[in-house]
Formats: structure tokens, sequence, C-alpha cells
């Protein structure tokens, strides 16, 4: 099921949703004019490689800031064309009422904040992985599970596959579309766990379950107005 719209206009322009749409497309955009290999090397050195992060814990070396920032840059770094455009197409139809309530500064807080956690849960859960984690998707998951709890009788127009190969198109309550959203994650992630896999198909599926953690545990914290 693919959503294509909500039932809320935002009451402001989403200026900090925007503006992350933009800075990922360019960044996305060009590196991809660059050659494979650059490409490569910025990935690698960018991205989030949780087998780094385990060697330096278990080894006992101190962490310095260029172990840490692949948390943060990891956000704004995509695979491909698909990758960046599904991202920011659910950034665009979550983020402007999340960012509604919570005001623009706070929300870009909350939104790398959630984007960090889930980089920490897919460590916790994939310590050994030599692959490069990449996508805004668990800062997005964040976003999603603030939308589950701040608009739960929202309406999300969802594209809905057919038989008859003719487009149905239903509206489904926000809370009841998320909370499937996030049990698929939930199921995705135990079974690729058990197989011996957390990031299969480029989807690390712990760092989606844990930015929807985040986002549905912190949103309170970055309201406008918390009464």
């Amino acid at each position: 099921m693919f959503p294509i719209r909500d039932n809320i206009p935002s009451r402001r322009p989403p200026v900090i949703t925007l503006l992350l749409i933009i800075i990922n497309s360019l960044i996305f955009f060009t590196l991809s004019s660059a050659s494979y290999s650059t490409f490569a090397g910025f990935v690698y050195k960018y991205g989030l490689i949780p087998a780094k992060i385990t060697k330096l814990v278990i080894s006992g070396v101190p962490f310095s800031s260029s172990d840490l920032y692949p948390f943060i840059t990891s956000m704004f770094l995509h695979g491909n064309t698909l990758h960046l455009i599904s991202n920011m197409w659910i950034l665009w139809l979550f983020g402007d009422n999340v960012e509604d309530r919570m005001g623009h500064i706070r929300f870009l807080i909350f939104y790398l904040l959630s984007g960090v956690i889930a980089g920490v849960f897919h460590l916790v859960f994939n310590p050994l992985s030599q692959v490069p984690v990449v996508g805004a998707s668990g800062a997005i998951a964040g976003i999603m599970g603030a939308y589950f709890v701040l608009f739960p009788s929202a309406r999300i127009i969802t594209l809905v596959p057919s038989f008859f190969l003719v487009p149905v198109f239903l509206p489904i309550p926000a809370v009841v579309y998320l909370f499937l959203w996030f049990l698929t994650q939930l199921y995705s992630g135990t079974v690729y766990s058990v197989i011996g896999g957390t990031t299969v198909g480029g989807i690390a599926w712990w760092a989606h379950i844990g930015g929807f953690i985040s986002g549905v545990l912190l949103n309170r914290f970055f309201l406008r107005d918390r009464h």
C-alpha cells in the first residue's frame, strides 16, 4: 500500500521539511554525477558502518568525532534515485503536519535525534555488519511515529494494488496505516535477524523500528504547546 496524501493541510509553510528535501536531493544528485569510485568512497566514509563502531567499543579505543558523525551524515545519503524519491515523498507527506505542531527548530532537532536513535538501533541489532547504512528512513520513521500519536484520526489516501490492474484509492485511518507499517518492519526485522541478517534487500529494518519508537515516545517533548 502506497500513501498518496493525507487530509490534514499544514497551517504554516513546512520550511524545515522542504529544506531537508532540498538538501538530500542536492547531495544525491551532486554525488550521482561523480565517478562510481568517488561515490562509493563517500558512502564508506560518511555512511554508518556498525562493525567500525563495534570494533572501537571492544578495543576500548576512545571515540573521535570522525567515528560518530556518520550517525548524522548517513541520513543525508541515498543509494539510488528510487531510494531518494520514496524517502522524500514520505517525509513530505508526514513531515509538514508534525512540523506544524513542533515548530521549525524543534522539528529539526527531533528529526536528527530520531535518525541518531535509529542508527543506534541498527548498530545494536546488527553489530558486525560491514555494509554502510545510508538514507533518511530512520529519521523519517521518527516523523511517522510522531504522526501516529499526534494525528491518529487523520486519513491517509492510499493506493492499494488491485487484481484487475485498476488503481484503488482507499482512505485509511493514520493510526491503522502506521501501525500496520510498524508491524511489517517489526516482523521483517525479527525474521531476518533469526536467519542471520538484519539488512536485507538494502533495508535496515531495525533502524526503522528504532526511529518509529523514538517518534512515539519523544514527540511530546518537542511540541509547541504540551497541554
